[in-house]
């Protein structure tokens, strides 16, 4: 995840410092009288060598794969022809826009997969059930519904149900957003997912693990 948020912020900069350039490029071409065609195109090279050299990199790559028809070679084909027209200025234009949605989409993809990870610890690994006044440890799918489960302080609640006995606060945090513990006692619902942060809490399941709270979330 560290790597991953490296290369974003490496990009970032390389986003920020290309966007200045162009700008400083555009001024220099639009303001200054007497710039040469020549000179154009060689500050608007620059630039896009500075924000579009891995694209073209990927495109040339691919190619040598066997790879032809990607995004990479859509945009070399799309940005080089706006250069060979004569239009040096849209033709880095759509690599910096280019590149800036790429930026985003990586941003987007980094975020859901940390979201999918912290939804993925929601899950508890095993319940506690009471069966004939002995404490089983099992797996969560083999509680039926009505069975008696213990959680103790600290541990997840696995299933779905209603407190019998206990009284503590459960964190919620994970499933609702909210900070702040909510309070439960006898006759109240607790949810799969949440932690138990106080005494021990004697529940009666009202829904099997597959249709539990949890297991729909994930």
């Amino acid at each position: 995840m560290k790597k991953k948020l490296d290369e974003l912020q490496k990009r970032l900069v390389r986003v920020i410092i290309s966007a200045v350039a162009f700008l400083a490029v555009v001024l220099v071409v639009k303001l200054v009288d007497g710039v040469p065609n020549w000179l154009s195109l060689i500050l608007y090279l620059a630039v896009y060598a500075l924000i579009g050299w891995d694209i073209v990199w990927k495109a040339i790559k691919n190619i040598a794969h066997g790879k032809m028809l990607d995004e990479n070679f859509l945009m070399c084909v799309a940005t080089i022809g706006a250069f060979i027209i004569g239009e040096y200025m849209e033709g880095v234009a759509v690599m910096l826009f280019y590149q800036i949605g790429e930026l985003f989409q990586s941003y987007a993809v980094g975020k859901s997969r940390k979201n999918v990870t912290q939804l993925m610890s929601l899950a508890p690994e095993e319940a506690v059930v009471l069966r004939d006044g002995v404490e089983t440890t099992v797996m969560p799918e083999e509680v039926e519904i009505g069975e008696t489960i213990v959680v103790k302080s600290g541990e997840k609640v696995a299933i779905d149900g209603v407190v019998l006995r206990g009284e503590s606060d459960v964190n919620t945090a994970a499933l609702t957003g909210e900070s702040v513990p909510r309070h439960v006692t006898e006759g109240d619902e607790v949810l799969s997912g949440s932690i138990n942060v106080g005494a021990v809490l004697t529940i009666k399941t009202t829904r099997e693990f597959s249709d539990s709270t949890v297991s729909r979330i994930l």
